[in-house]
């Protein structure tokens, strides 16, 4: 048994993918199912910000694709939104203050209804939790996990679009959240009815050191909550992860860079 540590890889059939948005736009990514059996489920992930370093390696996403799929049976797509780039590549066109951006959100659905995919789940951070709640809430859709919302460029008309659907939301809000915590959340998110939140002391936006918890919070919703906590040792081969070509791109390269305004309606 060897211990699974932040670049640790584990088992996985990757597979560098593409989706082709309703504008007429490719973005890159990649698809991680376990090897051995069907996934039980599948998370589509919406990364940060990418004005701010964020991107489908996003250290959350891609330790989610590094070991859901071989601890959990969890199937788990990442792409680039329009205009981010990544080790994968660079998705076409340009960021839109989440506007354009409803298409990318689109493809990815239509991606994983193409490839059925099973119980699929939005899993947005930061910028991709109000992509989620602004075009997510689609019929083939299960629920979604929101990682640090900060209710930027989504409205209360989005949450009450949830509410209505029924479909079960989560969001995981940082005690020293940059943009919302806790408190302001519950009043924020009144409008969606049935939303769990989930307090967690010590976090941070970034959840720089709570990578552990995050997954096993996510794994507990999307399987079951007998599924938790994931083992944190490994038996089996492990390959090594390099994210030293984020050294310019880390979490702490975008910790401090002033907000963006959202996109005038």
């Amino acid at each position: 048994m060897a211990r699974i540590v932040s670049n640790s890889v584990l088992p996985a059939d990757r597979r560098d993918i593409t989706l082709h948005t309703a504008d007429g736009l490719t973005l890159v990514g990649e698809l991680a199912l376990p090897l051995e059996r069907p996934p039980v489920a599948t998370l589509l992930c919406l990364h940060p910000l990418p004005t701010h370093g964020g991107m489908m390696d996003s250290h959350l996403f891609r330790k989610a694709a590094w070991r859901l799929p071989a601890l959990a049976d969890v199937a788990v797509l990442r792409f680039n939104t329009r205009g981010t780039t990544s080790a994968r590549g660079t998705s076409e066109g340009t960021f839109d203050n989440a506007v354009g951006e409803r298409y990318d959100v689109a493809a990815a659905i239509e991606y994983a209804e193409f490839e059925e995919l099973p119980n699929p789940w939005l899993l947005g951070w930061s910028f991709g939790t109000d992509l989620t709640l602004m075009y997510g809430c689609d019929p083939s859709v299960v629920g979604a996990i929101l990682l640090s919302p900060p209710l930027r460029f989504s409205r209360p008309e989005h949450l009450t679009v949830w509410s209505d659907s029924g479909k079960p939301v989560t969001a995981l809000v940082p005690e020293f959240d940059d943009f919302l915590r806790p408190e302001e959340a519950r009043t924020k998110f009144a409008p969606l009815k049935q939303l769990e939140i989930v307090p967690v002391d010590g976090a941070k936006h970034l959840w720089v050191g709570y990578a552990e918890r995050v997954l096993d919070e996510i794994v507990a919703r999307i399987v079951s909550p007998d599924s938790v906590p994931l083992p944190r040792e490994y038996d089996g081969p492990i390959e090594t992860g390099d994210a030293s070509q984020y050294a310019d791109q880390t979490v702490a390269a975008f910790a401090d860079v002033p907000r963006p305004e959202p996109h005038a309606d």
